[in-house]
């Protein structure tokens, strides 16, 4: 079981852990040092306990915000969940036919159109005719 040597808030302590997990207790010491180093810049020296009892209590102070946290963002989780569930449990909605006359040419062109025709012969057979009676 290796033995290893952390400093919190200023003071030296020999902690032995599992082997494999001397980087998470490097760590967590880490986390309490900053706290020690917070309460010692606010305070000044405090006897040893009471420094790693309130360095304590500040970080599972922020771990139990975290948690609440944590907590509410799995019931939200969960909600939208059962969100999704619904809408895929949901039936298909059924597409609809829409169908609309849209006319290929404005209404009354063809009219319009065949009248101009109309006007367009008689003239070229009033001009044909003029050209063959004066010619």
């Amino acid at each position: 079981m290796p033995e290893i040597k952390v400093e919190i808030g200023g003071r030296n302590f020999e902690v032995a852990c599992q082997e494999g997990e001397e980087h998470f207790l490097h760590s967590a010491a880490k986390m309490l040092d900053d706290e020690a180093s917070v309460l010692a810049s606010q305070i000044g020296r405090i006897p040893e306990s009471r420094m790693l009892l309130m360095a304590g209590l500040m970080l599972a102070d922020k771990t139990a915000g975290f948690q609440d946290k944590l907590r509410e963002a799995e019931e939200r989780v969960t909600e939208l969940q059962a969100q999704l569930n619904q809408l895929k449990a949901a039936p298909a909605a059924e597409a609809e036919r829409i169908e609309v006359e849209v006319p290929v040419m404005p209404e009354g062109l063809t009219e319009a159109m065949a009248e101009l025709a109309a006007q367009s012969e008689a003239l070229a057979e009033a001009v044909e005719a003029r050209a063959a009676s004066e010619g």
